[in-house]
């Protein structure tokens, strides 16, 4: 499975952006997906889950802000992103789980995308 992701870039803080990704077939229907960033020199951590059913996990750091969608019929899912922060600035990767259930675990997730840079400016 090969993910593509799009809808980074430079926004000033406040702003908002919407990031998607999309699998290449349609294997994604019955696993959980999510998204993870990694800033420089940091570790990739985790930002937001979607389960198979819809059910949805966030950071603490983005919770509020941020909003995961998923459409089964595009083999899509997307980041919502809305007042922004210099702190959120970081390379997005969205990955497809294993499982079904929405997780901030790393490890479970299997497949990933390339990333798309976000920058946030203050």
């Amino acid at each position: 499975v090969q993910l593509q992701a799009s809808g980074g870039g430079l926004v000033q803080a406040g702003g908002s952006l919407r990031l998607s990704c999309t699998a290449s077939r349609r294997t994604t229907s019955n696993n959980a997906l999510g998204w993870f960033r990694q800033a420089p020199g940091k570790e990739r951590e985790f930002v937001a889950s979607i389960g198979w059913k819809g059910a949805d996990t966030y950071a603490d750091s983005v919770k509020g802000r941020f909003s995961i969608s998923r459409d089964n019929a595009k083999n899509g899912v997307y980041l919502q992103m809305d007042r922004l922060e210099p702190e959120d600035t970081a390379v997005y990767y969205c990955g497809v789980s294993r499982y079904p259930v929405a997780t901030s675990r790393r490890e479970l997730y299997q497949y990933w995308g390339q990333g798309t840079q976000v920058t946030v400016s203050s």
